[in-house]
């Protein structure tokens, strides 16, 4: 067939294939299914939560296959009007957004969102589309343009106060700025000017958050209290040893001495019952993750998906070390899941979006190169 009689049948063809990239769609599986191990032995006395997660797999997966099938040009055209529609609704939380344990977050419009989950792929969505309509002439100017396209959607989001939210859509910003080119220089001279203005930080941090920090110093010092989660993570992560206690068999899980132990805290049930040996194969799972990741953005036919394709597996990146340091007591306890293992639809089904997206990246650079 002749390449141009292809590209005539093309749309044609397209809307009928199921189109996943296997690696990628395999190593995603694979941990959903410890999750669900997981889940299985830490929810055993929240009925329901399996098949719940179950659910949320499902959706995950549709909206990777829908994210799949739309072309890096399509959600080029999309960047602007997400990213602003985000900022819109992070607005609309500020001003009579639901609060819930003292945070306003939510935003009730017949059902209710979560607007700060948007951001975590608009952010990297727009930045990508920001440089690469400048790709070639990109100087201070532009960084500068970025970084307030970046800091604000960031400073509205700590102030609900989500500060895990906040890191994590940070993050995903710098990282693009970084990949855009962004010289070593300059970067070291933000580490010094960040440190520099740890104190003003500390000043404007809640309370709550300034406690977070205190007990990753010191948990021992209210162990009944604010740094409860901090030590029993710990010692759920230590006493698995080499091999595990066994699935079900997790004292600390079953004895509910773990918080949070379905979501933000499913690290320390699967460490406490699958031990080293287990750690180390969800390690491994996690790097195949990422180097699948990296190895679709270093193949990316265009700057705008080198960009976002490179953004989005630093992102996973970051979910991981996040939530595995809080919950093994090396970093402050945060509102980070682990990816694609701890129960959540939000979460999930942004984890889902960000895949579909690299899967999308993939077979576009498949299309140019037939």
């Amino acid at each position: 067939m002749q390449l141009t009689e292809r590209r005539r049948l093309w749309p044609l063809i397209k809307p009928h294939l199921l189109v996943f990239d296997g690696p990628l769609a395999l190593i995603i599986f694979l941990i959903m299914s410890v999750g669900i191990v997981t889940l299985y032995s830490a929810g055993i006395d929240f009925p329901g939560r399996v098949e719940d997660q179950m659910r949320n797999i499902v959706v995950s997966f549709v909206v990777m296959w829908i994210a799949a099938n739309v072309a890096p040009q399509t959600l080029m055209r999309f960047a602007v009007p997400i990213y602003t529609v985000g900022i819109a609704l992070l607005i609309a939380v500020a001003a009579f957004g639901m609060v819930k344990k003292g945070a306003r977050r939510w935003l009730n419009i017949g059902v209710v969102i979560q607007p700060s989950e948007i951001m975590k792929i608009a952010m990297p969505l727009m930045l990508a589309w920001f440089f690469q309509k400048r790709e070639g002439n990109i100087g201070w100017r532009e960084f500068a343009v970025a970084a307030v396209l970046l800091a604000i959607p960031v400073g509205l989001i700590a102030k609900q106060p989500d500060l895990g939210t906040a890191m994590l859509v940070l993050a995903a910003g710098f990282y693009i700025i970084f990949l855009a080119g962004l010289s070593w220089k300059v970067l070291i001279g933000l580490v010094f000017a960040v440190g520099a203005s740890l104190p003003v930080v500390w000043n404007l941090m809640h309370g709550y958050q300034r406690e977070r920090v205190m007990m990753l110093i010191d948990p021992t010092s209210d162990p009944l209290g604010k740094g409860f989660h901090i030590i029993q993570s710990t010692i759920a992560v230590g006493s698995g040893g080499i091999f595990g206690k066994g699935w079900l068999q997790g004292t600390q899980a079953h004895l509910e001495f773990i918080p949070e132990r379905t979501t933000d805290f499913i690290f320390a049930v699967f460490s406490e019952e699958f031990g080293l040996v287990g750690n180390s194969v969800l390690l491994l799972l996690y790097l195949l993750l990422i180097a699948r990741g990296l190895l679709i953005a270093a193949s990316a036919p265009t700057f705008f998906t080198r960009l976002l394709a490179g953004a989005i597996t630093m992102i996973f990146f970051t979910y991981a070390f996040v939530n595995m340091g809080m919950v093994s007591g090396i970093l402050p306890v945060v509102g980070v899941p682990l990816p694609f293992l701890s129960y959540g639809g939000t979460a999930l089904v942004t984890l889902g979006l960000g895949s579909g997206i690299l899967m999308s990246i993939q077979r576009h650079r498949k299309l140019v190169q037939s």
